[in-house]
């Protein structure tokens, strides 16, 4: 790809015999992308697949509420601790490479959960599930950010690259569904065997090699900081839903807290951080990434509450489930491709209001009615609006960075998105709130065992055990119980959909 110099020939010295017009991509960067979108589709997939899996699972592993949410969330919070990280190292080793190492490492760890024995062993396969998938990431958008220059293809790359989220996202719950009525739990996590062995085999001919010659070296410490930081802050979150705030938890609470400090100061100090603070300077960059971080846990934490209300509270199959679940994954669709063509007639902060505007009526639906359609309705509301939010920032992220520093910037996006939806499982919404308010739901059901009080899978599983007029009894106060915790995370949504459209508004000005 070239671009029209605006240097004389020979150059002048004030020259740098830039390209004044960015240089457009041609057929094999589109195939390229064709193939980057197999591990976002991957992605898709397992995610979703994993959620309707989750009543199965439970009853198969029997793992308490503590252990559920760590299968759930393990894999998001080890990306999220290591996708800046594997950046550099893609910047440095070539980002093809760290592509294809990743891909290799996650079909193995697939197929160590697709087997695991024991919760701890699934815990253990997910964390290196997010090991492989902390390379995939960054690779995929760093890759696209190198061979798309031209801002409209970029932003439309970008769109589809997205939409690949959504159409893993709406094949998971089908496949996955039809995998769970036909065989074990463990059959979701063989889902993206396919698209790993077709990304291995023709990632070499499609995709470029890109590589930062400059690269600085990877601080270690920082790596183990910021992993440690995170998952001390999270265990204390989970442990205190799960039994109080206790001296432990609280002080687990207070070193991870002091080692996010730490972190911090490391990276500003440092000549070459692992993590660039000096872009959250600028207003748009920061408030941008805020928006994904945060959409991203509120739109994370709904999906997650639904296919589980569907399953265990309306009685669906995982496959009816699935079913339900797709009017979302359309309405995700249509907010990520239009998000290139509302670009042309508002700027990003505009759009960025509009879009959180259009998901607080849905969240609102769900906090205020209870059935299928509400739910339906409410969400794939809120899915329109912050994907459509979500198409936005990727391109401001991105665009923040010189090309040579493409892995760190991509890593930092990826970082935001990972957190955002690890988060909005595990801890204020769907791991915390929901699970507090569940607990004191069924706190002294008389007859029922104290295993119900981990979580609404268990207690359908004991009402079978129990005679019937107490396992009805038990089922509509656990339902219930739940029911009244999602809805409590809807009004929670609202407040903060609100919150970032006013943020968006104020500070993100760029055109």
């Amino acid at each position: 790809m070239t671009g029209t110099s605006i240097c004389p020939d020979p150059p002048t010295p004030d020259c740098d015999d830039q390209p004044a017009v960015p240089a457009r991509a041609g057929r094999r960067e589109w195939l390229g992308l064709a193939v980057l979108a197999l591990p976002t589709v991957l992605i898709g997939l397992d995610g979703t697949a994993l959620h309707l899996a989750a009543p199965a699972l439970s009853a198969d592993l029997a793992p308490s509420s503590s252990q559920l949410l760590w299968i759930v969330d393990v894999y998001g919070f080890v990306v999220a601790g290591l996708l800046v990280t594997m950046g550099t190292v893609g910047d440095r080793i070539g980002r093809r490479r760290l592509l294809m190492i990743g891909a290799a490492g996650f079909l193995v760890a697939s197929l160590l959960a697709a087997f695991a024995t024991s919760a701890e062993l699934l815990i253990t396969a997910r964390a290196l599930l997010g090991l492989a998938g902390a390379t995939l990431m960054p690779s995929t958008l760093s890759l696209l950010s190198n061979m798309f220059r031209d801002p409209g293809q970029r932003r439309l790359a970008i769109a589809i690259w997205m939409t690949n989220f959504m159409i893993g996202g709406m094949a998971g719950p089908l496949i996955g569904g039809v995998l769970l009525d036909r065989f074990w739990w463990g059959s979701v996590f063989l889902i993206g065997i396919p698209p790993l062995l077709l990304l291995l085999a023709v990632g070499r001919l499609l995709l470029p090699e890109y590589r930062n010659e400059h690269a600085g070296r990877i601080d270690l410490l920082s790596v183990v900081l910021s992993v440690a930081a995170i998952l001390s802050v999270v265990y204390a979150v989970k442990e205190t839903a799960k039994g109080g705030l206790h001296p432990g938890t609280l002080a687990v609470a207070v070193v991870g807290v002091g080692l996010g400090w730490w972190f911090v100061r490391r990276q500003l100090g440092l000549s070459e951080p692992l993590l660039d603070l000096h872009l959250f300077r600028r207003s748009a960059f920061s408030a941008s990434l805020g928006a994904q971080t945060f959409g991203l846990y509120v739109l994370a934490a709904m999906q997650f509450l639904a296919v589980q209300y569907f399953q265990l509270v309306l009685g669906m199959s995982p496959f009816e489930a699935g079913l339900w679940m797709l009017p979302t994954t359309v309405a995700g669709i249509a907010g990520t491709l239009a998000g290139p063509y509302v670009i042309r007639l508002l700027r990003p902060g505009t759009a960025m209001t509009v879009g959180f505007l259009v998901a607080a009526p849905g969240l609102a639906l769900m906090a205020a009615a209870t059935g299928r359609w509400p739910v339906v309705i409410g969400l794939s509301l809120a899915g329109l609006g912050i994907q459509l939010v979500l198409a936005l920032t990727y391109d401001v992220v991105i665009s923040s960075a010189p090309p040579e520093r493409a892995g760190v910037a991509s890593g930092m996006g990826e970082t935001g998105t990972e957190l955002g939806i690890a988060l909005g499982i595990a801890i204020a919404i769907a791991g915390s709130i929901v699970t507090a308010v569940y607990r004191a739901g069924v706190s002294g059901t008389a007859g029922a065992p104290d295993s119900v009080r981990d979580t609404l899978g268990s207690a359908v599983v004991e009402a079978e055990h129990l005679p019937a007029p107490l396992a009805q009894q038990l089922l509509t106060t656990a339902r219930d119980a739940y029911t009244n915790g999602v809805q409590l995370a809807a009004v929670m949504s609202v407040v903060m959909v609100l919150i970032l459209a006013a943020t968006t508004a104020k500070l993100v000005r760029t055109r």
